[in-house]
């Protein structure tokens, strides 16, 4: 065995991880003890929650609250917990604690799999990943204490608190909030401003990237000093945050029976949510057709590079755009903050664009075709599951098992990354001495 895995890459390991721990999740939700009825949940129910929660996604099949025993819920938050943190840093966060040594090879995974930028100091900065996941998901649960705590009780309210920020922080989506209406995600707290604010603190922490907020920690307020990336990353995110609150509030929510405040909520948080979290206040099927589009567009685009965030990243489509600006401009070089982007990162930019796009409307396409749908409820299903988002227009429990199959592998590739999954086939690359002769072909 250790002669098989020593053969495999950083990127093949990181792929059978996350495989491995699906199947696990999935084989002790089946248990009786799993659900609230006592009976062994469908194989289908079990892996689809697995795959969801280990993605961090928070589509479900079944309802969280009422489907799901305390164990199973409690499954449930581990998987979300590993698949967040990443199985191989969270494999290292227990290497750590066990104070085991840990090779270079090992190191050189572990690079990959936290998108560090170099293989020295990825101990240092595993080991940091896992101390401000933990306090700031300990904040969440203070913050969120008051809320549940005044609705079901300490120690339910405890429970409610710790599940939710967790899920919140980890960008999952899942919820046990259908106690009261079931898939009712956070509706019924749409107007608690208290609720709304620590859940979205939760969403954009975890989207940012823990090397931004090693910068954040190193540097504080000395924006300059700042790595560039951790300097793309939170003008995008700001960008991303506020520009669609925008939207929001003047075209969709102004025409809707709400006060100010809660139009503001409201607003803020549909603007945040998309950053693959799942959480919801309001129900997307009395949305605008427009609004689910700009919410499909940010459920692809996702959060940022090293965070518990799916999608195609923040930094992914900065590059992009900053490239075309460089055409436009007819410059030769793509820079940001004075500093010159590599024409490999390009190159990689344009192949996530390519495969997100390419998986997103076919898989859309073939749902609609197989479930008999319309296509914006099916497009929405699809770009939230290869988004890891988890937000839904209310159809995923009624789809057949071949469409949740689809949207299962789509959740699987966009927690996992489509470079990972394409590296890992490629596991030697041919490397080329020499080059082709040049020619010219016209575009655009």
């Amino acid at each position: 065995m250790k002669a098989i895995l020593k053969r495999l890459s950083s990127f093949q390991l990181i792929l059978l991880g996350f495989a491995a721990v699906i199947l696990t999740g999935a084989l002790l939700l089946m248990l009786p003890i799993s659900t609230a009825s006592g009976e062994s949940a469908a194989f289908s129910d079990a892996l689809f929650t697995s795959v969801s929660a280990v993605c961090v996604t928070g589509l479900i099949t079944q309802d969280t609250a009422t489907y799901w025993s305390q164990f199973g819920q409690t499954i449930i938050l581990l998987l979300i917990q590993v698949g967040g943190l990443g199985v191989v840093t969270a494999a290292s966060a227990i290497a750590l604690i066990a104070k085991r040594r840990i090779n270079l090879r090992q190191r050189s995974t572990m690079q990959e799999a936290t998108s560090a930028q170099q293989v020295g100091g990825v101990v240092k900065f595993t080991s940091f990943i896992f101390k401000t996941t933990f306090l700031i998901e300990l904040i969440g649960v203070i913050l969120l204490m008051p809320v549940f705590c005044k609705d079901f009780g300490f120690l339910k309210g405890l429970w409610y608190s710790l599940f939710h920020s967790i899920s919140a922080f980890c960008n999952a989506g899942f919820d046990l909030l259908g106690v009261r209406t079931q898939f009712s995600s956070l509706t019924t707290y749409a107007a608690n401003p208290l609720l709304n604010i620590v859940v979205m603190f939760l969403i954009i922490s975890g989207g940012f990237g823990f090397a931004t907020w090693e910068d954040i920690r190193t540097h504080r307020h000395y924006i300059k000093k700042y790595r560039m990336q951790s300097k793309v990353i939170l003008v995008t995110t700001g960008i991303l945050l506020f520009v669609p609150m925008l939207y929001f509030y003047f075209c969709e929510f102004s025409g809707w029976e709400m006060s100010l405040p809660e139009k503001l909520l409201a607003s803020a948080f549909q603007a945040v949510t998309p950053r693959t979290a799942g959480f919801n206040t309001v129900n997307f099927s009395d949305m605008y057709q427009s609004s689910l589009c700009v919410i499909i567009i940010l459920m692809l685009i996702g959060g940022s590079s090293g965070s518990t965030a799916g999608g195609m990243k923040t930094n992914t489509l900065a590059v992009l755009v900053s490239s075309a600006v460089s055409v436009f401009k007819r410059r030769e070089d793509t820079n940001f903050f004075g500093r010159r982007i590599e024409s490999d990162t390009l190159h990689r930019a344009a192949a996530i664009l390519m495969l997100y796009l390419s998986l997103f409307l076919t898989s859309g396409i073939a749902i609609s075709r197989i479930e008999n749908l319309p296509l914006t409820d099916c497009m929405f299903e699809a770009a939230s599951a290869i988004g890891t988002v988890g937000l839904t227009t209310g159809i995923t429990p009624q789809l057949s098992i071949a469409s949740k199959i689809i949207l299962m592998l789509l959740m699987f590739f966009g927690r996992v990354g489509g470079l990972t999954f394409i590296y890992a086939a490629y596991m030697h690359p041919k490397k080329s001495f020499s080059k082709l002769p040049l020619d010219k072909i016209s575009v655009g």
